[in-house]
C-alpha cells in the first residue's frame, strides 16, 4: 500500500503527458474513501500540498458552539467563505451539507490542474464549488476531495473582446474567474462601466455555476439566458488539460457548458460573457391584493392573467406572482427601459377592476411602483439610503460595497422540504388554455403559494434573445415558456443546531407536491428547471435537456469516460450511485 500511494502521488503531480489517468477507453471503478486500501497517505497529501503552493488542507466544520458563528450564520458571504459549509443546509430525505475530507482552495488554474489529476490517479469523489448555491447538493460530498474557487473571483471588463481562434469582430465583454459571485460582476459592469450583463437575480450567486446551468435574471425576457451571452470559456478537463473552448474551439464543449450543468464537464476556471447597451431604467412594482371569496379569486387570476397578456408579456417585464391558499395574489416584479409612469398605466385595468368591485377585494392600494437610472441598480451606497432593501455584509472588514437583496436572506443555510418547477407554455395564455390555467393555478394555490416566474420563461422576448438561447443545452421548452413555475418549502438552517426535521416537513413536502401535481393538469409534459427543480424529478435527463440529452451524453462520455465528475441528476449520472461513489 505504501508504494502505491507513493507511486500515486508522483503520477498525480506529473506533467500531462506523463499522468497516469485512466484510458478513454476504460470502464469506470468505485471511488475509494478514507480507511479504504488506495486513499492517499500523509506523503501523497503533503505532495499535493507543494505543487500547489499550500492550499491543501482537512476540511473542517466551524464552531457552532461558539455565538459569534451562530450569529455569522445567516450571512452569506460568511458561509460562502467557509469549505464546509454550503447555501443550503440540506433537503428533506435526500442530503444533508457534510463537509469534504479535503480541500484544495485553488488559486490559479494550476492549482484546479494539480487537485483533478490527484483525483484521478487515486480514485477519488471529486466536488466542485464556488459559491456553494446549489439546492440539490452538487457542490458537496462527504468523503471527496473539494476543489473550491472561491478565491478566484476575479472580474475583468473589455471595451473589445475576440474569442481566441475567431476572425469576428470583437465586442464588449466582461471575464470572471470561476469564484467570482454576480454582485461583482454587476457593480464592475453595470455601475463600473455602464453596461448590461445578462446573469443572476441573487447578488451571491456563483457566476460559473449559474452559466453552466442556463441561468436567469430579473431581465432574461429581454436579454435571454445567461449562458446565452458566453463567448469563451476556460476549462480544466478529466484528463487534467486545460482547455479555451469557444464556437471555434472544441465547439460540443462549449455548447455542453451553455446549460448542460454544472460539475460534469470539467472545472471551469474562467468565463467571457458579452455585454449589453443599459437600458434608460430599471424599477420594480409591488402589490398585494386579496380577495374575500374563492369565487372572486378566480376572477382575480383570470383577470391578473387577461392584464398579463396584453401589457406584461413583453420584454420590460419580468420576476414574479405568487397565488396562495389564503387568497392573495402577491405581485414582485421588475421592469427594465420603462419610466415610472409607463409602469403604473401598465397595472391600471388590474386596479381599476380591483376599485370596482369593492366588497370582493381589498389592498389594491399597496399598488407601488418605482423606478431608478439603470446604472444605480447595484450600487450599494444609495440603496442603501432606503431601508429594508439590502442587508450588508458586516462581518469586520468586510467591503462596503457587498450587499444581498433583503428578500433573499430566507435562503441562507435553508433545508428544503421540496422545490420543483416546470415551464408554463404560452399557449394557455390564449383562448381555452387561459381558462385551464386559472383553474390549474387556482387548485394549486389550495395547497400550497405557487409562484410564476415571468422572466424565466423566455416567450416574449427578442428574437435575438430567443435565437442566442435556442443555441444552448437547455431544454427547449423554455424558448416558448411564459414563464417558470416554482413552488417550494424550506425549513430554518440545521447548521446551529443541527436537530432532526420536524414531524410536519413531510407534510409540507406533500403539499408543495400536490400542488405542482394541480398545476401541471395544463401543462403534464411541461420540462422543468435545472438549477431550480426537485431533488427527485422524474425522468430528468428530458425534463431538464429535453432532445439535447443524447448529444449531452456523448460529449461527457467523450471528455469524461471514467465519470470523474458526477453530481446528482447530472450528464451521465445515470451511470453511477446516488452518492457518486459507486459505478452501475
Amino acid at each position: 500500500m505504501q508504494r502505491r500511494q507513493l507511486l500515486g502521488a508522483g503520477l498525480a503531480l506529473a506533467s500531462s503527458s506523463a499522468l497516469g489517468v485512466r484510458s478513454a477507453s476504460s470502464a469506470p471503478i468505485g471511488r475509494v474513501r478514507p480507511g479504504m486500501v488506495g486513499w492517499p497517505g500523509a506523503a501523497d497529501w503533503g505532495a499535493l500540498n507543494r505543487a500547489t503552493s499550500g492550499r491543501v488542507s482537512p476540511v473542517t466544520l466551524p464552531n457552532f458552539g461558539d455565538p459569534a458563528v451562530r450569529d455569522l450564520l445567516s450571512n452569506p458571504f460568511y458561509v460562502a467563505d467557509q469549505p464546509a459549509l454550503t447555501q443550503s443546509s440540506g433537503w428533506l430525505d435526500a442530503w444533508r451539507s457534510s463537509p469534504s475530507a479535503y480541500v484544495v482552495a485553488a488559486e490559479t488554474v494550476s492549482d484546479v490542474v494539480s487537485a483533478v489529476r490527484f483525483a484521478s490517479a487515486h480514485n477519488l469523489r471529486l466536488v466542485i464549488k464556488g459559491r456553494g448555491h446549489s439546492y440539490v447538493g452538487a457542490s458537496e460530498a462527504p468523503d471527496s476531495l473539494l476543489v473550491w474557487t472561491r478565491k478566484m473571483d476575479a472580474v475583468t471588463v473589455h471595451d473589445a473582446f475576440t474569442p481566441a481562434g475567431s476572425t469576428a469582430a470583437p465586442v464588449p465583454a466582461v471575464s470572471t474567474q470561476a469564484g467570482a459571485m454576480w454582485l461583482h460582476a454587476y457593480q464592475a459592469v453595470t455601475v463600473g462601466a455602464g453596461r448590461y450583463v445578462q446573469g443572476g437575480g441573487c447578488t451571491t450567486v456563483g457566476v460559473a455555476g449559474l452559466v453552466q446551468g442556463g441561468g436567469f435574471g430579473s431581465w432574461s425576457k429581454a436579454y435571454g439566458m445567461a449562458a446565452a451571452g458566453l463567448l469563451e470559456a476556460e476549462i480544466v478537463t478529466a484528463d487534467g488539460k486545460t482547455r479555451i473552448v469557444n464556437r471555434n474551439q472544441e465547439p460540443d464543449l462549449f455548447w455542453a457548458l451553455k446549460g448542460g450543468g454544472g460539475g460534469s464537464f470539467g472545472v471551469v476556471t474562467r468565463l467571457t460573457l458579452a455585454t449589453h447597451d443599459l437600458p434608460t431604467t430599471f424599477g420594480s412594482v409591488n402589490l398585494s391584493i386579496r380577495a374575500h371569496s374563492d369565487a372572486a379569486y378566480r376572477r382575480l387570476l383570470a383577470c391578473f392573467l387577461d392584464l398579463y397578456a396584453t401589457r406584461l408579456f413583453n420584454p420590460h417585464w419580468g420576476e414574479t406572482v405568487h397565488a396562495g391558499p389564503d387568497n392573495n395574489l402577491e405581485v414582485s416584479m421588475a421592469f427594465q427601459g420603462l419610466s415610472q409612469e409607463q409602469a403604473v398605466a401598465a397595472w391600471q385595468p388590474l386596479i381599476a377592476f380591483a376599485n370596482d368591485n369593492p366588497a370582493d377585494y381589498t389592498g389594491q392600494n399597496s399598488f407601488a411602483a418605482h423606478a431608478l437610472p439603470a446604472r444605480l441598480m447595484w450600487n450599494a451606497d444609495l440603496l442603501r439610503r432606503a431601508p429594508g432593501i439590502i442587508v450588508s455584509d458586516t462581518r469586520p472588514g468586510a467591503s462596503p460595497t457587498d450587499f444581498h437583496w433583503a428578500g433573499d436572506g430566507d435562503q441562507v443555510g435553508a433545508f428544503w422540504h421540496a422545490y420543483a418547477s416546470a415551464w408554463m407554455p404560452a399557449s394557455l395564455l390564449t383562448g381555452r388554455g387561459r381558462d385551464h390555467l386559472v383553474e390549474a393555478w387556482f387548485a394549486a394555490s389550495r395547497h400550497w403559494s405557487v409562484a410564476f416566474h415571468f422572466n424565466k420563461g423566455l416567450a416574449g422576448a427578442p428574437a435575438t434573445a430567443i435565437a442566442a438561447s435556442s443555441d444552448t443545452a437547455i431544454n427547449p421548452d423554455v424558448l416558448s415558456a411564459f414563464a417558470l413555475a416554482i413552488i417550494a418549502d424550506a425549513g430554518p438552517s440545521l447548521y446551529a443546531s443541527r436537530p432532526a426535521p420536524s414531524g410536519q416537513a413531510a407534510g409540507r413536502a406533500a403539499r408543495v407536491q400536490a400542488a405542482m401535481k394541480a398545476l401541471r393538469a395544463a401543462a403534464p409534459d411541461a420540462g422543468a428547471y435545472l438549477n431550480e427543480c426537485d431533488y427527485f424529478q422524474q425522468d430528468w435527463q428530458r425534463a431538464f435537456w429535453g432532445h439535447h440529452y443524447p448529444r449531452l451524453a456523448k460529449i461527457k462520455q467523450h471528455y469524461d469516460p471514467s465519470g470523474l465528475f458526477t453530481v446528482h441528476h447530472g450528464v451521465g449520472s445515470e451511470s453511477w450511485s446516488a452518492d457518486g461513489f459507486t459505478p452501475i
